[in-house]
């Protein structure tokens, strides 16, 4: 029948077990093949990339995307589950460059682009057996014999054919655009990939002075980045905005806005003469037109070369007064405003920023990285008296997310996806999506996609999905949507096969159909998020193979993925499939919160803080650190990982379950109660039965309804609740039940009960707990049938009985626990431990309980008479006192006669007053004064020899006063407990009966002959004597009274 339960709370090994079990009999495959014909419900899984370990985070995601389809599979859908491998992009080529000793791409050309791509293949399998390792030790279950892989060329061909839909469209474009450049990765970053990399960081601005021509006076212009000084060829004024010409306490003479005057000047004001006086106003627009010196003489150079006019004041509304001086410079080469600007005015391009981001030969910073070259130019206009002020600013700025360079604004071509000719497609298709949170799809995602730009795809790299154009010198451009098209092109069976990788790929070239020239494939390969955005169609080679396939998994019933994911992988998600089907890709999102350490900072290797999550998993388990990302907080809240708190977490559900699991394995097994031998007769269940079986079943209907609405912690609870009353309040109340003598009905009502509640606890808490659940289930159920499904999680998800649901019946139940909650708290206030018997307890409550509930409070709070009263003020009375926070601005001068009028009050009579009307009125050296409960200190006074507690419900007061036969009582129930826990730590059996002797205090020997039989009975003592030794003995405090406690094994 049953194997021993051990009582430990260790989970590590018998996980480990469990997961042998499910690897050995391939349960995870028989759950996709049991629901084959169901309705399928789609999960995809955003790919994580092999060549980076796991971190804490990873627990995190994998836990709620495999708790969600697990429950959806006991649903009885047929729940698709494939892994992927996100396996291009610049991180494996730095991680390839670091192991190669390589720094660049001229470095890289030189070692041979061949070797290189290899090399990239190898390094994104580094870590594939620690994430297998480690999905499988988190529970994990994905198909990963069969995984979709980024960089195989049917995913990439898939890709292609998405890219010619999009080209078709006219969406795919080649454009020269300011975009965030790398210059270490030589290559531009998409929106989404700038967003990964800010930090907060220290420099220098510049105030700089511009000469205006044919004047004795200055353009003041601030910039945040001075290397872009040399290319400066205009200054930019808001037109609606008023300007000043103003002679400064420096003696000379500026121009800038008049909002700022006093911020940037006022440090020139002397005790005896003012900062600045005003000379000239002017609107902004009047200002236009105006010229100045070149601040840079190469700047001048270039421009005379092209043939155009610069070094003028332009006009834009995009000039604020929140900071600087009101007048902004102009570089068209490195920001987008700048080049409108540009654009607008037909300015010279002036670029002395080459792609390794130094500045160029024509300046005199040739050579140096743009912002090291920061500080000698501020040093040198500050020598040629060009230099106002370079004031020390604080501000995020954009860093390169895979080699944390700063990137630089810079003018560029690229390729394109013109995502803001879709712009209200995105909106409409994003509006169908159930965000969890909702903050996020409307907020933080739907605000982006309101102001989405175009979708910068082309990267200037080598490990990537080759972008699909080829072109000739013509100009001629074509877009190739598959290898076959590929080699008709070029005449070639064999192109079909080359590999879709550069260099290969680069090889095949073919006539051009306009010059006759050479048609050859672009340099540039594929933004990887690109690659993760396709992976609904191309994970199954669409269209080219699948195709019902594909149709039958999309979209996607649900995702999940952390908060940064929004301008990342939700994006190119929801953008390629907008593109390409005009629909969301996504039905329910729930979005995740990041994992912080237990102090609230964000972990890291360099500040020691980072959680090692193979270190977490065998200190705690998988189950453990699941629950405790279930019930934490709300998932798209920032978790402070804490051990504590997993520890208290295990101990408050899984211990709890274990140990109820535990107790009845033990007494079935002693009585060889087989629950396969009985059927559970509701309709001969006592009371206490029939409120376990409603509260469970109303649990599995709140768990089934939370989760199908992708309400986590709120289905957790539900669980911890029951878990916790069927342990703590069933079990307890039952335990005589399980120890009676034979097998008489009451006996068997009680295992099948406990035993229906286990079994269906479990299957209904196997998504979230799948070790422990699937631990219990093989003993619990498999141990006595061996006909029962193979697996918990081969089981369907727990039906409801409405029939056994009695609102009536739990509400009841909970107004006694609230008593007893209450009643406890009165003996902790009281200093009465619960084995003393109390004489007399009131309870003033608008319901009056049934004698069944009345004699379940008698016995949990070991009280003689209970009493249901509409007045406990014989024995209670409050305190009032002003809320000084909310009281003291409304009735400032008063306060003093307040506190002394609601020290003077009738305490009861008052809060019936409150209570009715919700107002205390009275009056104060004849001011009137109302206050509510929210301006009141309120406490509960106790008259002598009686303590109380309320809620908002009731009120509980315990009679304190002792009588000689309750406190010889109270001895006795002491001494049971002391021999019950000697025999305990002894070792004995539950069933084993002993001798017990009382030596060295004449008292507590004449109490135990005096209730011989309640203490025999109840330790299972043939033999009570005085002044005996035995093997085992042992000193005890039994209220106040010194004994020796001795007995022995019959």
């Amino acid at each position: 029948m049953y194997q021993k339960v051990s009582t430990d709370l260790n989970f590590v090994d018998r996980e480990k077990q469990v997961e042998r079990f499910w690897k050995e009999h391939d349960i995870f495959r028989k759950s996709l093949e049991k629901n084959k014909d169901g309705e399928t419900y789609t999960f995809y899984d955003g790919p994580p990339t092999a060549n980076g370990k796991p971190h804490i985070g990873h627990v995190e995601t994998r836990v709620i995307k495999d708790m969600i389809p697990r429950y959806r599979t006991m649903k009885g859908y047929m729940v698709p589950r494939k892994a992927g491998w996100d396996t291009h992009g610049l991180p494996v080529e730095i991680e390839v460059e670091k192991l190669l000793g390589l720094d660049g791409k001229d470095q890289i050309e030189a070692y041979g682009l061949e070797p290189f791509i290899d090399k990239c293949k190898e390094s994104v399998w580094k870590y594939k057996g620690m994430w297998e390792d480690f999905s499988g030790t988190v529970g994990f279950w994905a198909d990963m014999d069969d995984p979709y892989v980024t960089y195989h060329d049917d995913f990439i061909e898939s890709e292609w054919w998405a890219l010619k839909e999009i080209w078709n469209k006219g969406l795919l474009y080649k454009g020269f655009k300011i975009v965030p450049y790398c210059p270490r990765c030589g290559t531009p970053l998409s929106t989404q990939e700038v967003a990964q990399g800010y930090k907060l960081v220290k420099e220098r601005s510049a105030v700089v002075r511009f000469k205006v021509t044919g004047e004795d006076a200055y353009f003041l212009a601030w910039t945040t980045t001075p290397w872009t000084l040399p290319s400066n060829v205009a200054l930019c004024v808001n037109p609606e905005e008023t300007y000043c010409r103003v002679k400064a306490a420096d003696g000379r003479t500026y121009y800038m806005a008049q909002a700022l005057l006093d911020t940037v000047l006022g440090k020139l004001a002397a005790e005896d003469s003012p900062a600045y006086e005003v000379l000239e106003t002017y609107v902004g627009r009047e200002l236009e037109h105006k010229e100045y010196e070149p601040l840079f003489a190469c700047a001048g150079e270039a421009a005379e070369k092209q043939g155009k006019k610069g070094f003028f004041v332009t006009c834009d509304n995009y000039v604020t007064m929140s900071d600087g001086t009101g007048i902004v410079h102009i570089a068209p080469a490195f920001g987008e405003d700048d080049a409108n600007v540009g654009r607008k005015y037909d300015l010279p391009f002036v670029q002395f920023v080459d792609g390794k981001g130094e500045l160029t030969a024509e300046t005199p910073y040739g050579g140096i990285f743009v912002k090291k070259a920061d500080p000698q130019i501020i040093k040198d206009l500050d020598a040629q008296g060009k230099l106002f002020d370079a004031p020390k600013f604080e501000h995020d700025y954009p860093h390169c997310w895979r080699c944390d360079t700063p990137l630089i604004y810079y003018a560029r071509e690229s390729w394109y996806i013109k995502e803001t000719a879709v712009r209200e497609d995105l909106i409409r298709n994003n509006n169908t999506v159930n965000w969890i949170p909702e903050s996020i799809g409307s907020g933080r995602f739907g605000n982006w996609l309101e102001n989405i730009q175009d979708w910068a795809i082309s990267r200037n790299r080598y490990w990537g999905t080759p972008l699909n154009i080829w072109e000739c010198s013509c100009g001629h451009q074509e877009c190739i949507g598959s290898r076959q098209e590929l080699a008709e092109k070029a005449g070639k069976p064999d192109a079909a096969k080359v590999e879709l990788h550069r260099p290969y790929i680069d090889e095949v070239t073919y006539p051009c159909p306009k010059c006759g020239g050479e048609m050859k494939r672009v340099p540039e390969v594929l933004d990887c998020w690109f690659d993760s955005g396709a992976m609904p169609f191309a994970q199954h080679h669409y269209p080219f193979e699948n195709k019902e396939v594909f149709e039958k998994q999309f979209p996607a019933q649900f995702i999940s993925e952390a908060v940064d994911q929004t301008r990342g992988w939700f994006h190119s998600l929801m953008a390629e499939s907008t593109l390409l089907f005009n629909k969301a890709p996504y039905e329910n999102v729930i979005v995740l919160g990041h994992v912080q350490d237990e102090n609230g900072q964000k972990m890291s290797k360099s500040k020691g803080n980072a959680v090692d999550p193979f270190e977490a998993l065998a200190q705690y388990g998988a189950d453990a650190i699941r629950w405790y990302f279930y019930t934490s907080c709300a998932p798209w809240l920032p978790k402070r990982f804490s051990g504590k708190i997993v520890q208290e977490g295990q101990r408050k559900i899984m211990g709890t379950l274990w140990n109820t699991y535990a107790f009845y394995i033990l007494y079935a097994s002693i009585d060889n109660f087989d629950a396969t031998k009985y059927a559970l007769d509701y309709h001969k269940l006592p009371v206490m039965d029939k409120w376990l079986l409603s509260r469970l079943n109303t649990v599995v209907g709140q768990v089934d309804e939370n989760l199908d609405k992708y309400r986590i912690p709120e289905a957790a609870t539900a669980l911890e609740d029951f878990v916790d009353e069927m342990s703590n309040w069933y079990v307890r109340r039952s335990r005589e039940r399980f120890w009676a003598k034979g097998m008489e009905q009451d006996k068997i009502n009680a295992y099948m009960t406990l035993y229906t509640a286990l079994v269906t606890i479990c299957k209904t808490a196997a998504p979230m707990i799948p070790f422990m659940t699937e631990d219990i289930y093989q003993n619990l159920v498999r141990g006595i049938d061996d006909t029962a499904p193979e697996s918990i999680h081969l089981c369907d998800f727990p039906v409801v009985h409405e029939e056994w649901i009695d609102k009536a019946l739990e509400e009841s139940m909970k107004d006694v626990l609230a008593v007893v909650v209450m009643g406890r708290a009165c003996r902790n206030d009281a200093a009465i431990k619960n084995r003393q018997p109390i004489g007399r307890m009131y309870i003033k409550s608008e319901v009056c309980l049934d004698a069944f509930y009345v004699d379940i409070i008698k016995e949990e709070l070991n009280v003689k008479e209970v009493s249901f009263t509409d007045d406990v003020r014989e024995f209670t009375s409050y305190n009032f006192k002003p809320q000084l926070r909310t009281v003291g601005p409304k009735y400032g001068k008063q306060l003093g006669g307040i506190q002394k009028k609601l020290g003077s009050l009738d305490g009861n009579a008052a809060m019936e007053e409150l209570k009715a009307s919700g107002l205390l009125r009275f009056e104060v050296d004849g001011a009137a004064v109302e206050l509510t409960e929210e301006d009141l200190l309120i406490s509960m006074a106790q008259k002598e020899g009686y303590v109380s507690q309320e809620d908002n419900r009731m009120t509980v007061v315990l009679d304190t006063n002792l009588t000689e036969e309750l406190i010889e009582e109270g001895f006795v129930y002491e001494i049971i407990s002391k021999i019950q826990t000697m025999r305990k730590d002894a070792g004995f059996e539950v069933m084993d009966h002993i001798r017990v002797s009382f030596g060295g205090n004449a008292r507590i020997s004449a109490i135990a002959e005096n209730n011989r039989e309640a203490i025999c009975g109840k330790v299972l003592a043939r033999e009570l004597t005085a002044d005996v030794s035995y093997e085992v003995s042992r000193e005890w405090n039994v209220n106040g009274e010194t004994v020796t406690v001795s007995l022995e094994k019959i």
